[in-house]
């Protein structure tokens, strides 16, 4: 399989204001997309992510590993030092790193990468 970098940077492209507007309007949106539509963004970001730089992977193995890098990224909310929570009230690390551990986020987190294994299928079938 090869996937088509510039499609991946697109789709990611889309994703991140998605994301983010996700978080800024989450009152004015269904309660459980303004609720968990971020975190499940997060991870279909992490998709895009792995896809892009293994172009070659399997979609399992893409989805595997944003998982298991979703997954560590929640578990490490449980630490809390000086030096990592400092860098999680900057902008860029609470949205990277998150801010406290919810086991919900981990149910996100999959469908994330479920639905990054959809989009997957559908660009790898078109491309």
């Amino acid at each position: 399989m090869k996937r088509n970098r510039f499609i991946y940077f697109i789709a990611g492209c889309l994703v991140v204001p998605a994301g983010l507007a996700s978080r800024r309007f989450a009152a004015h949106l269904p309660a459980i997309i303004g609720k968990y539509g971020g975190d499940t963004l997060w991870a279909l970001m992490a998709f895009l992510t792995v896809a892009f730089l293994a172009p070659r992977w399997s979609s399992f193995r893409v989805a595997l590993t944003a998982l298991a890098i979703s997954v560590a990224v929640e578990i490490s909310q449980l630490y809390h030092a000086p030096w990592i929570d400092n860098l999680r009230r900057t902008t860029i690390g609470g949205l990277v790193l998150g801010y406290g551990f919810l086991w919900s986020d981990l149910l996100c987190y999959a469908a994330g990468v479920f639905l990054g294994l959809l989009l997957d299928k559908l660009l790898t079938r078109t491309v």
